[in-house]
């Protein structure tokens, strides 16, 4: 077991899984607040933040913050590692590496940075209003006031959405590098991964884009 956590492919291995368990996450995340943006009224929108605050929904934060901590960990070590060997930047295990490289996998670490403080950003906005107050005993913001509040800012949702470009790059890369990681490397695969993963990249950003873009519009009465 200690050479899962220590040996190179282990960690590498770590990131990958680590990183397709919160894209699973972040999918199911946005599909769940793209009921703000069909809801003309209130009780969808609530019922879903009310089943995010269930007991059992509430245990996998724990599990979460443990994968996005070891991914950031082997992230950065990997990183280090990948300087000191060859100059490279990438973070996973990308056989036959080209001068065609895209720019976000040349990138990753700088991008990695942009996804954890707009994941700040969004914990201090939201999770720590709800859930967090909730854990301390006190009554959870009410999720329209917060999505109004926090999108009523033109600069925030700026903020917000430079934060989405950040994780589409990020997740355009880091998708089908995580796959090859795993093993699902040939060469008729390799091409769909990247295809899917631009797939997915878009629609997981898009649709967060969307629910920022909406709430703003609301926030200002545009909608």
């Amino acid at each position: 077991m200690a050479n899962i956590f220590t040996s190179s492919i282990g960690k590498k291995l770590i990131m990958s899984i680590t990183g397709l368990f919160l894209i699973l996450f972040l999918t199911l995340h946005m599909c769940l607040n793209l009921t703000y943006v069909f809801d003309p009224g209130t009780k969808v929108f609530q019922g879903v933040c009310d089943f995010m605050s269930l007991g059992i929904i509430s245990i996998m934060v724990p599990v979460l913050a443990a994968g996005f901590i070891l991914h950031i960990i082997y992230a950065f070590y990997l990183t280090l590692t990948n300087l000191k060997s060859a100059g490279g930047l990438n973070r996973y295990a990308v056989a036959n590496k080209t001068k065609t490289d895209s720019w976000a996998s040349k990138n990753m670490i700088y991008l990695g940075i942009i996804v954890i403080v707009g994941i700040a950003l969004h914990l201090s906005d939201f999770w720590s209003k709800m859930q967090l107050a909730e854990w301390q005993g006190n009554e959870a913001g009410n999720p329209y006031e917060l999505m109004h509040n926090t999108f009523s800012s033109v600069w925030i949702t700026v903020l917000y959405l430079v934060w989405f470009v950040g994780l589409w790059l990020h997740l355009t890369h880091g998708f089908w590098s995580a796959i090859q990681t795993i093993g699902w490397n040939n060469k008729i695969w390799l091409k769909r991964w990247k295809v899917i993963s631009y797939i997915v990249a878009t629609i997981l950003c898009g649709g967060f884009a969307i629910i920022a873009i909406v709430a703003c519009c609301k926030a200002n009465g545009i909608l």
